[in-house]
């Protein structure tokens, strides 16, 4: 079997549901979670990521600003990832993917293009319910989110560009979505 075949990447915007997935994934599968959120950092900084400017960036343009600096960083942590962990269950932070940048994104796409199991999590083929649903769950946004990213995210198309399957969990357990997910694998 391949390596890629063998990974089942989850993205999505906040709050969707990824990790739980992710984590439920895993367990049944006995392969290891790994979380983009947790690795992205010191990817980063591999590259020049500073700490201080990222600081700056959200003092004075709020979390958007810090955003748009992470996301000059993202394409470099999906591709090291990738190369680092391999027979996972991988979960991309919500803002992962959704590149601001053609090359970023191009970048992207390539390193994802020969995974057959991506998966996109949104709670209704519906944007306004999908959206009016993460808002619900969002219950400690960050205080200076001035910004409506689950919009942007999907609305940018690059989740639906990247995404090989989509998956829908309204009114579904964590469970029977993660069953859902395991019927679609291609192996």
């Amino acid at each position: 079997m391949s390596t890629t075949n063998s990974e089942i990447i989850l993205i999505g915007p906040v709050r969707t549901g990824k990790s739980t997935l992710g984590k439920l994934l895993s367990e049944t599968l006995g392969k290891p979670q790994v979380s983009l959120d947790n690795l992205r950092r010191n990817y980063y900084q591999e590259i020049g990521y500073d700490e201080k400017l990222a600081e700056s960036f959200r003092q004075h343009g709020g979390f958007l600003a810090l955003f748009l600096y992470w996301n000059l960083f993202d394409a470099y942590a999906i591709e090291r990832m990738l190369a680092d962990h391999h027979n996972c269950i991988f979960d991309l932070g919500a803002g992962n993917g959704v590149s601001e940048s053609r090359e970023s994104l191009i970048r992207i796409q390539r390193a994802l293009s020969s995974y057959p199991n991506i998966f996109l999590i949104l709670p209704s083929p519906d944007l306004e319910e999908s959206l009016q649903i993460l808002k619900s769950r969002d219950k400690n946004p960050p205080v200076d989110l001035n910004f409506d990213f689950n919009r942007h995210f999907l609305e940018n198309g690059a989740y639906f560009t990247i995404a090989k399957h989509i998956v829908f969990t309204k009114g579904k357990l964590p469970e029977e979505t993660g069953n859902e997910i395991l019927a679609l694998v291609v192996h």
